[in-house]
């Protein structure tokens, strides 16, 4: 386990619900990605980020799929994307299992 952090610090992490609207190929990842983007509605938009969830996942099975992501960390290059936000899953070993919400939600909604 990390170490504690306070109730100021978890305020600070911004996690919303958002839709997968498009997942592309990232073939100039170091390691096998998708570059996949999130519509978090209103407030937030349609924001970018690159996942290594190819081992799980297929492109066509991600689109229209609910994920929880972390929308206020510092936009980051990775190749030659830009990824905006950070997408929450369980890892085992390399393989990630996407956070998603049991019952369909809202986009843009806060997880708290």
């Amino acid at each position: 386990m990390k170490e504690h952090i306070s109730w100021s610090d978890f305020a600070k992490i911004d996690m919303r619900v958002g839709t997968v609207i498009e997942v592309n190929d990232f073939p100039e990842a170091r390691n096998p990605a998708y570059q996949v983007h999130i519509d978090f509605g209103e407030e937030i938009g349609v924001k970018k980020t690159s996942a290594q969830i190819t081992l799980k996942y297929k492109k066509e099975d991600l689109v229209g799929l609910q994920v929880i992501a972390v929308v206020n960390f510092p936009k980051k290059q990775i190749a030659n994307f830009m990824s905006e936000c950070l997408i929450l899953g369980a890892v085992n070993e390399k393989e990630v299992t996407l956070l998603q919400p049991t019952g369909k939600v809202i986009n843009g909604l806060k997880i708290s």
